[in-house]
């Protein structure tokens, strides 16, 4: 579930290249989720992203964010998700998989990513302790293709900075048994406040084209930190009742000076 809160068509059916490279190995920062239903917004649970080298002989590297809901939110829908990312040494995706565990069920989706030829191959796996639900692949013939969590990577590493507004990047995501199309759009710079505190950000909002989703215009919102991190400063999703927003709160070992912060 928590997955689906978060989200220039260029060919990439080989590697993906990143335009900027604004991730430190090591880096790890923790946010605050919130539930809006109405006037309420009660806090929902925390997710720690983190970035850093998988320490093996093939020099890769991990982006993995680890989601919990808290002691209150245990009582009406406990959820203990983790996704983690791969990545070769080019920062090319070599795969993805999410760890559902939701007290009494648990659910593991494994994608992993390959190039024949001039396509994207995508080996979708799901399954239970008990049950596979999908083994299948996934093939496409252009275009970025990711999973979910991957997308929040890939937006990272744009350089905003190029972007005019209005913009559009189109990458495909892997889900399940789909290859699913999503638009984000850029709408130029943004301040976002919270609590006191302000920061200078890139927003984006994300279009997905999939009848699974209830919105499929600006079901998401993202606000990229306007400094040489590129850190989700927030986001915002459309549920079929109320919002899910997720805040910033707190970093470390970041690649850059947190400038986007207004002191």
């Amino acid at each position: 579930m928590f997955g689906c809160l978060l989200f220039p068509s260029t060919g990439m059916a080989q590697a993906y290249r990143p335009e900027v490279m604004s991730l430190n190995h090591g880096e790890e920062t923790i946010y605050e989720v919130y539930f809006k239903w109405g006037i309420l917004m009660p806090r929902a649970g925390e997710a720690r992203l983190s970035f850093d080298a998988t320490g093996d002989s093939t020099g890769s590297s991990y982006y993995r964010m680890c989601f919990a809901t808290t002691r209150f939110f245990d009582a009406i829908y406990k959820m203990r998700d983790t996704l983690i990312c791969r990545y070769a040494p080019d920062f090319t995706l070599l795969s993805a998989v999410k760890y559902a565990d939701e007290g009494d069920y648990f659910l593991t989706d494994e994608l992993t990513f390959s190039c024949l030829g001039s396509q994207t191959a995508v080996r979708s796996l799901r399954y239970t302790p008990t049950v596979t639900k999908i083994d299948t692949m996934l093939v496409s013939p252009s275009g970025h293709v990711f999973d979910m969590f991957g997308v929040v990577f890939y937006l990272r590493t744009l350089d905003c900075n190029s972007l005019r507004t209005g913009d559009r990047v189109t990458p495909k995501v892997a889900i399940g048994r789909d290859l699913v199309k999503i638009a984000c759009i850029y709408h130029g710079r943004a301040v976002v406040e919270r609590e006191r505190r302000k920061y200078r950000t890139h927003r984006f909002t994300v279009e997905i084209y999939d009848e699974a989703f209830e919105q499929t215009k600006s079901a998401t919102e993202i606000w990229i930190g306007d400094d040489g991190n590129h850190l989700p400063i927030k986001i915002r999703s459309k549920l079929k009742i109320g919002a899910a927003e997720i805040h910033y709160k707190s970093s470390t070992n970041l690649k850059a000076p947190l400038t986007c912060r207004i002191e």
